[in-house]
């Protein structure tokens, strides 16, 4: 057959923690966040931006702080949910959305720092503007190619980022990360559901899944969890009836194919050798 349906229904696991079902890839992160940036602790100001940890999904991105003590952080600080209308081009761009943050480098007595891709490329240009200048170029060809390289560098990414972000619908703050972490895992039980499968109510309830997450993040993004709770609560209760449903015809198919292989077998029967009287 085919279809080929998960034998057991979802479990609701996901998003609990970081990288559920991903054993050992948290603390590999955390190791590099206490390498390269700064975890979060008691100390840390409203001024002070930890270092997040990115974990894509089919669907977007959850980001996640680094306790100070070791501990598993319980609410991302940051869910961001991807148009379920995206192409494929704009999942691909999430990838960039949610990449490292970039080096930078002190500017010594002055109170600020570039990127270290900014400085790096100012150096190419200078010497490859004054390698052209000795071989004869034009000084007024040369010093604005000079100029101009590292100030692309630097406006470049901020530009993409906007671009990729007129797709993704970002939220910020516990009790909003909070809902939609619930949600999310909810609908994370759909996705697994339909990639286990080509039945298309397990692809269609996956596909709703991504419209109700992705309601659910605008909601939130202009409106505190008070004063969106009505809709908030719609749409959770939707989420749990498609996963219902996707739960009762994983379970049915199963019956089914049980049933089907059972008849099969009885309906197979060894034929005994002809016997043959000289």
């Amino acid at each position: 057959m085919t279809d080929t349906p998960p034998r057991t229904p979802p479990t609701t696991a996901h998003h609990e923690r970081p990288f559920t079902g991903h054993q050992g890839r948290w603390e590999k992160e955390r190791a590099r966040a206490e390498r390269t940036g700064h975890v979060r602790n008691d100390s840390c100001s409203d001024a002070y931006e930890p270092v997040l940890v990115h974990e894509r999904t089919r669907w977007g991105w959850l980001a996640w702080t680094v306790p100070g003590d070791g501990s598993l952080p319980e609410i991302p600080h940051q869910i961001g949910v991807l148009t379920p209308a995206a192409t494929r081009l704009q999942r691909l761009a999430l990838s960039w959305l949610t990449r490292r943050p970039p080096q930078r480098i002190a500017l010594g007595a002055i109170p600020a720092s570039v990127r270290l891709s900014v400085a790096t490329v100012a150096v190419v240009s200078l010497l490859t503007g004054l390698y052209a200048a000795a071989q004869g170029i034009s000084v007024d060809v040369v010093l604005p190619t000079m100029l101009l390289a590292p100030l692309l560098t630097e406006d470049l990414p901020e530009r993409l980022d906007a671009r990729i972000l007129e797709h993704v619908r970002i939220v910020e703050g516990d009790a909003p990360c909070r809902y939609l972490q619930r949600l999310a895992a909810l609908h994370c039980d759909l996705v697994a559901a339909a990639v286990s499968s080509d039945r298309y109510e397990l692809r269609r309830a996956a596909e709703i899944g991504q419209h109700l997450l992705w309601d659910a993040a605008g909601l939130l993004h202009t409106q505190d969890t008070l004063a969106a709770s009505d809709a908030l609560i719609a749409r959770e209760r939707l989420m749990l009836h498609l996963v219902d449903q996707v739960t009762q015809t994983i379970e049915r198919s199963a019956s089914e194919d049980g049933a089907t292989d059972a008849r099969q077998t009885r309906a197979w029967r060894p034929t005994s050798p002809s016997t043959h009287r000289s």
